[in-house]
């Protein structure tokens, strides 16, 4: 399947052309069309995912646990495929390749629905998939795009629960929703990432405006990347300037609380710039009463996604990751980690913010769930 990207490079490129001409052509947000581009590199990023899911130890048939009862049988808890997953995504072209991968290597079937901005770029990469798929003897239908792409063909996929054992919705708030509130079909969602940094007064100074540039800027266009930065009130003073140097070089479009803006020339950040994911250049910044006055801010704001504390005083960082429910919580680290090449999975089908039954980035483990295999000896009750 890598190979067969890297040969079919330059139909995909043509392919994607055709969606970034549409792009234009419907003024997209420059965030979208971020998303959507491909270029080689990004085509050879997509192969050497396939390549590091490949290598991965194969998730399926693992004995889990095992024990023998009372009675005398023998039980393995082993580890086995969903099934048919439909992963509904939006925008990002490179999804197609990943999902399918990560299925594939977890023996599921996939039905995937990208976005109609990614249409030709989706159509182009998983013909290449499937190619690889036929040459093999094996059928073209378990890497499948939706074939019916509208809302309407959406509607039917994720009520078909009598076929499809698994839905994920990775994309903005409104398909997200859509989904949770009329899918018969089980969802595990991957919903929108209010990402915050939290800098304690204890922070190394450094450390802290190289993370929260990081969390911010190095690709704003993700769920990942942070949207509102929290300062501790003791430093604010002092930091806030230093910080707003290092965000005006970056053009980073600032917004602050009354005692940010009582430090810095900014604009004023309201309760629902608080509740935005931005998905942009631009970032909130919040002054608060200490370890406790972020959690509380998280707390209320938060999307389960990534939250991260800067701070070299350890009982301030443990109450944090001890307090903070999130999918992923970072100390002296930035939000843009949780990602599944980051985190060593190869890709991932998204950051999943639900509880159950899989959290955070989902790889191949989180594409299986389990049976019990019980062997007995003629054994009745």
């Amino acid at each position: 399947m890598a190979q067969s990207l890297r040969a079919n490079t330059m139909s995909i490129l043509e392919a994607n052309g055709l969606d970034m001409a549409h792009a234009e052509t419907e003024n997209l947000a420059e965030s979208l069309k971020e998303r959507l581009m491909l270029d080689e590199k990004r085509i050879e990023a997509m192969a050497v995912a396939i390549e590091e899911i490949a290598a991965l130890k194969d998730p399926v048939g693992r004995v889990l646990d095992g024990w023998v009862t009372e009675a005398g049988l023998k039980i393995e808890k082993v580890s086995i495929p969903i099934g048919v997953i439909g992963i509904i995504y939006e925008s990002r072209p490179n999804v197609t390749s990943d999902t399918a991968a990560l299925c594939f290597k977890s023996s599921n079937g996939c039905v995937l629905k990208g976005g109609k901005e990614a249409e030709n770029s989706n159509a182009a990469i998983a013909k290449a998939l499937q190619a690889v798929l036929v040459r093999n003897g094996l059928p073209v239908e378990l890497v499948a795009l939706l074939p019916d792409a509208t809302r309407e063909g959406v509607s039917r996929l994720i009520k078909m629960d009598e076929y499809v054992d698994l839905i994920i919705p990775r994309g903005g708030e409104g398909l997200i929703r859509y989904v949770s509130q009329n899918a018969s079909v089980p969802v595990v969602k991957h919903d929108k990432g209010l990402c915050h940094t939290y800098i304690d007064k204890d922070a190394d100074i450094e450390n802290a405006i190289a993370i929260a540039l990081n969390a911010k800027v190095q690709r704003p266009g993700v769920c990942n990347a942070m949207e509102t930065l929290l300062v501790d009130e003791t430093i604010a003073p002092s930091i806030l300037p230093m910080l707003k140097e290092v965000f005006d070089h970056a053009n980073t479009q600032l917004k602050g609380c009354d005692l940010t803006r009582e430090v810095i020339d900014v604009q004023k950040a309201t309760e629902e710039d608080f509740d935005t994911e931005y998905l942009a250049n631009i970032l909130n910044i919040r002054v608060v009463d200490g370890v406790e006055g972020a959690i509380s801010h998280i707390v209320r704001y938060g999307s389960g996604h990534s939250e991260a504390i800067i701070t070299e005083n350890i009982t301030s960082a443990d109450r944090f990751m001890d307090a903070i429910d999130a999918a992923a919580v970072y100390v002296n680290a930035s939000t843009r980690f949780t990602d599944g090449g980051a985190f060593g999975f190869g890709a991932e089908v998204g950051i999943s913010t639900n509880k159950l039954h899989a959290r955070g980035p989902m790889g191949v483990e989180g594409l299986t769930t389990y049976k019990y295999k019980v062997y007995g000896q003629g054994q009745t009750r």
